[in-house]
């Protein structure tokens, strides 16, 4: 299998749960669509539910937290850079 066509891993840092079905998902601000996989749908509820918290909690996110949430926009720029411009950009 060539690296083009491997699909990407879950990274190590991320301890969520990892979909196994795609899923078509909608930016709330744009109306634009993308289908992604289970990884990325698991990524994608990561980085939204810190969006939420950083929102209405933000004394509750901790600096690893915060790590990770940078981690994983880094991750969804790398791994599938079109759906994050249409989804998170």
């Amino acid at each position: 299998m060539s690296s083009k066509t491997k699909k990407p891993t879950a990274p190590k840092w991320f301890k969520g749960m990892v979909y196994t079905k795609s899923e078509t998902v909608t930016n709330p601000f744009s109306g634009e669509s993308y289908e992604l996989t289970g990884l990325e749908l698991s990524i994608y509820d990561f980085i939204i539910g810190c969006q939420m918290v950083f929102d209405s909690a933000p004394s509750t996110m901790t600096n690893k937290r915060i790590t990770e949430f940078q981690k994983a926009l880094n991750w969804f720029r790398v791994n599938n850079p079109e759906a994050y411009y249409v989804l998170l950009d």
